[in-house]
Parts: C-alpha cells; structure tokens; sequence
C-alpha cells in the first residue's frame, strides 16, 4: 500500500515511542508502521536503555533513555499502556515529559492506562480526553471529569487520547495529527483496518 503525500524526510524529526516493563503491544502497532511507511523515523524511548519486556514477551532494547529526550528533538511522544501506569508511580517521569512537550507545543499521544498517568500528572484537567471509562480515570482524583468523551479516540489541541480496545482509532488520529493521511485517505484507512471495508482499499491506494 502506497501513504499520501507527507513533508520531506529532512524536515521531520523523529517520532519517539516510549517503551517499558509491561507495554500493551498492541496499541501504538498501527500508528508507529504507518507512520514508518509516511517517511518518519520511529525511536524507541525507555526509563534507561537496558531492555525491557512487553506484556506479550517481546524484548525492546530502547534507543535512548527518557532523560536524554528533549521536545525540541521530537515530533510526537506516543505513551501506550502498560500494567504499570497501574501499579504505582514507576512511569511518572513519562507522564511529566508529556507535559513538558505540551508545553513546547509538540504533540502527545496516550493510550490506555498512560490516561491514566496523565490524569495524575494533571493534564487532562482542561482538556477534552478518553480513556477505557470515566471512572477508570476517576481513580486519580483530577479535576478533569467534565471534559472526559465517550469517544473511541479525542484530540485537543496537540493531545490524543484513546481507550485500550481502539488502537486503530488511536491511530486514525496519529496519523491524521502527523499528516500520514489525511481527508478521504484517512477515511479509507480507518474503514479498511477497523471495518475490514473492502472498497477503502482502492481509495487508500488511489493517486492524488
């Protein structure tokens, strides 16, 4: 399959993908191979470097450790979920370098329980969001209640928000957000992976 039209190679900076103990493989999947296939270059991002292992097994040895990542170095931070956004604090210091790229202005994107971190972290307090349910959310005492959706997946401004059971919706906003497709093209990709809708696939792969 052929992607739209995107911005040279030279003019984007990476997409970094943060990586730890428990990651929920199938989230950021769809997201990170398109946006591969667009022209950007997809790092992975760990507490350190040493290797971590996924929920179903897989072992990623991250490109760089979360201390070394910068905004300005970046052009979206995708946090998937994992079981320890659950456990306790462990991945705080991701949820605090998501705010630091909002506040550079450099898009974020949560899954699952890294909603979760957010919510604690206090960045969902005046955002429109989803998650897995509201009460999910709840738990962490924000202030946010009110501008929580039942959506599969919400953007506001440069943050993108989803429940653990739509990674492709997650995606369709990703990749929207990142110019991978856009208009009837991201129509055709979202109907051809979550519907299975045959027809998108020739849009999807139609010339502009």
């Amino acid at each position: 399959m052929t992607s739209s039209a995107t911005p040279p190679t030279d003019a984007r900076k990476p997409v970094h993908l943060a990586v730890y103990d428990t990651l929920a493989d199938w989230e950021p999947g769809h997201a990170t191979a398109w946006l591969a296939r667009s022209g950007y270059d997809i790092r992975t991002v760990g507490p350190g470097t040493d290797q971590v292992t996924s929920v179903g097994g897989l072992r990623i040895t991250p490109d760089l450790a979360l201390a070394e990542l910068r905004p300005e170095d970046s052009s979206l931070l995708i946090l998937p979920g994992a079981d320890h956004w659950d456990a306790g604090d462990n991945l705080a210091p991701f949820a605090a370098t998501a705010r630091a790229f909002l506040d550079a202005g450099v898009p974020v994107a949560a899954i699952c329980g890294a909603t979760l971190g957010l919510a604690r972290e206090g960045l969902l307090d005046d955002r429109a969001h989803t998650s897995a349910i509201s009460f999910y959310l709840a738990q962490s005492g924000y202030a946010g209640g009110k501008h929580y959706q039942d959506a599969d997946a919400v953007t506001d401004g440069d943050l993108i928000t989803a429940g653990p059971t739509e990674p492709v919706a997650f995606a369709r906003e990703i990749l929207g957000r990142m110019g991978a497709f856009q208009g009837s093209r991201l129509d055709a990709w979202y109907r051809l992976f979550h519907d299975s809708d045959p027809a998108a696939y020739e849009e999807l792969n139609t010339e502009d």
